[in-house]
This record gives structure tokens, sequence and C-alpha cells, in this order.
């Protein structure tokens, strides 16, 4: 490479799930409020939840005002399934996400597949035509069950889609492979091409069960999970931010996070 030339990685912008300051407060204070705080701690952009919203037809448009004024990114979650366990396409569920995407000014929208099986494969085109009509990029998650978050199940999941020029983009959540017993940076590797969106959340193994952490706290291999996917994908914190000020708690995740982006940034400069 010539010496006046400098390789450069496009930073992740960061932003926060609404679910990471847990889901009694945001209840409690709205997520107006906590966009308002996550905005002053630094975080890009929201990820708004549709199980934590009281009046979806108040909240969703004063976040949207919120977020129009900030100039922030924001993704709708929708927490419904995109199949049923027979395998139809609840469209339903997905006009209901789309509504609520459109009213929310959300360009992504993220959902599980749910019960995407073989008598499902018919339907993948009618979901492109909402898709289009809507304008929003759908971002399909690998949730905690085993239908819709084992890596085979993602797998045949893009592999029927992309045969049928569906392209979908997906939302990594790096912790929620442990709730499947699968391996995270298996997974990565396997789907990074179609990786667009990026949950962090540690993990923790208690007696019972798996439980979410922040990344500093986690027993997986989080940095190996990240350098396996997309550098320039935006990245949302998914783990719990907690504490008495809560404000200084947010801005620092997010500047830890800045600064893996930033290491691992330099790293690939230099080996290119």
């Amino acid at each position: 490479m010539p010496t006046d030339v400098i390789a450069t990685t496009a930073a992740p912008p960061i932003l926060i799930s609404l679910t990471a300051f847990g889901a009694a407060e945001v209840r409690r204070h709205g997520q107006r409020w906590f966009t308002e705080l996550s905005h002053a701690a630094g975080a890009e952009g929201v990820e708004v939840r549709s199980e934590l919203l009281v009046d979806a037809t108040s909240e969703l448009p004063a976040i949207a005002r919120t977020v129009r004024s900030a100039g922030l990114r924001v993704v709708y979650s929708s927490a419904d399934d995109l199949w049923a366990a027979d395998g139809t396409l609840d469209t339903a569920a997905l006009e209901g996400a789309l509504a609520a995407a459109r009213a929310l000014g959300a360009p992504r929208l993220k959902m599980a597949m749910g019960g995407f099986g073989p008598a499902s494969h018919h339907t993948l085109a009618a979901l492109q035509d909402q898709l289009d009509a809507a304008k929003v990029e759908l971002v399909i998650e690998n949730d905690q069950t085993p239908a819709a978050g084992t890596l085979p199940a993602l797998q045949d999941f893009f592999s029927v889609a992309n045969g049928q020029g569906v392209f979908l983009g997906m939302t990594f959540d790096m912790g929620n492979w442990h709730w499947t017993g699968e391996c995270p940076l298996q997974a990565a590797s396997a789907l990074a091409p179609q990786v667009r969106y990026v949950h962090c959340k540690g993990v923790q193994r208690q007696p019972q069960r798996w439980v979410a952490v922040p990344l500093a706290e986690s027993s997986a291999p989080w940095r190996a999970v990240l350098r396996a996917l997309p550098a320039d994908v935006p990245w949302a914190i998914e783990y719990p931010l907690i504490g008495d000020d809560l404000l200084a708690v947010t801005r620092r995740e997010i500047d830890q996070l800045r600064s893996v982006a930033a290491s691992m940034a330099g790293r690939a400069c230099l080996s290119t």
C-alpha cells in the first residue's frame, strides 16, 4: 500500500435497545424519556420495543418527534413472530409491525421468523411485496427458541429466501446463541454475509439459566464474535444498564464500545 494512503474502516454507529434499561423502568418513564437519555449519553440511535409500549398510539409519534429533532437512527422491534407454528405468514403481525415502524419513522424493522418451514416457502414473495410497499427494511433476529434461534434454522431460512431473490438482512444477537446451545463464533462465521445489525450482549451462566450481562463481565468470546461480523453495521447495546447515575453508566458503556470499535479498526488497517 502506498505510504500516502491510509486504510480506514467505518466505525459502527452505537444504538441502545431500550429494553436495556429494564422493562419496569421503561414502562414507568416511557421510551421517549429513555430515547432522550440515550441521546444525551452519546448514542447515535435507539431501538424501540413493541413489548414496552404502554400506549403505542401516543408514544410512537412522540418518540418519532424526539428522534427527528435529535437526528437519531431508529429501529423498531416487534415481539411478534413472522410465521405461525404451522408455517403460515402472520400477515396481521407483519402489517401491525409495519404500521408501527411507519408511525415511528423507522426505516428498519426487527422481527424473529418464528415457525418458518417448508410450508412457508411460497409466502416469501408476499412478504417481499409488503416490505417493498412499506419501504421498510426487515432484519431477522436469532431469538432464544430452537425453531428460530439455531444456526441450522437460520441457514435454512436465508438459503431459501436468497434462492427466491428475497434478500433479507439479519440482526445478530451475540448472546442469544447460548440460550439455544449454539456457538456464537461459529454462527458469526457462517452468517456474517447476512448481518446488517448487531445486538451486543454479554452472558454469564447461573445454576439454572443464562443471564445477560455487560460485555466486560461476559464469559463468552465477544471480541472474537465482533471481529467475525461486518465492521460497519450498527451495534446496539442490549445488556442491562443499571446504576444510580444512569446517564453516566450509559455514557461509559457507549464510550467503551466505541473504544472496542476503534481498536478493531486499527488492527484492520495494520493488516491491510
